[in-house]
């Protein structure tokens, strides 16, 4: 189990992340540099991290942070999924798609990892397959403002225009 960061480096944290909610990741990042040494290796620190380097397409970065939020709590998504999201953003979508195929039995019922791997099998070619794993997004979310919101997500989603053009 994970400790919970304690005072003042949950205050510090709590901070950053409203100032990238706001959109300000430079102060985000400062507040982060706040947190005590030790502390910098937290996975919600990790996280925030991972956030703001996206922000600034820091991919290899990303990389790192991810696959070491990936060993470090293997039981969250977070990690697998923007391991997965990196690997894409720098062309290796395949190993992105076989990253979240090793992990989609031990999220079963999360719907975000069986979009992101409809969108991996779009991007490489497998309209087939990626109806398959939309169609498990589909029902995976179950109740209905979750389906609708997946769906309005797949319409504006420029990795699914291919699948659109396909009845």
């Amino acid at each position: 189990m994970i400790p919970t960061l304690q005072p003042p480096d949950s205050l510090h944290l709590q901070a950053a992340e409203g100032w990238a909610g706001l959109g300000d990741y430079p102060a985000a990042s400062d507040e982060l540099e706040q947190i005590a040494a030790a502390s910098r290796t937290h996975p919600d620190v990790l996280q925030l991290r991972w956030r703001i380097y996206a922000n600034a397409k820091k991919w290899e970065a990303c990389l790192d942070i991810a696959t070491a939020l990936t060993t470090l709590t293997p039981e969250r998504r977070f990690g697998w999924i923007h391991r997965a999201h990196t690997l894409d953003k720098l062309g290796r979508t395949q190993e992105a798609k076989d990253l979240l195929l090793s992990a989609v039995n031990k999220f079963e019922s999360n719907s975000t990892i069986a979009y992101h791997l409809a969108r991996y099998c779009v991007r490489l070619g497998q309209v087939d397959e990626a109806k398959q794993w939309l169609g498990k997004a589909f029902l995976i979310a179950g109740d209905m403002e979750e389906v609708e919101r997946l769906r309005k997500r797949a319409l504006e989603d420029p990795d699914f225009e291919e699948l659109r053009k396909t009845p």
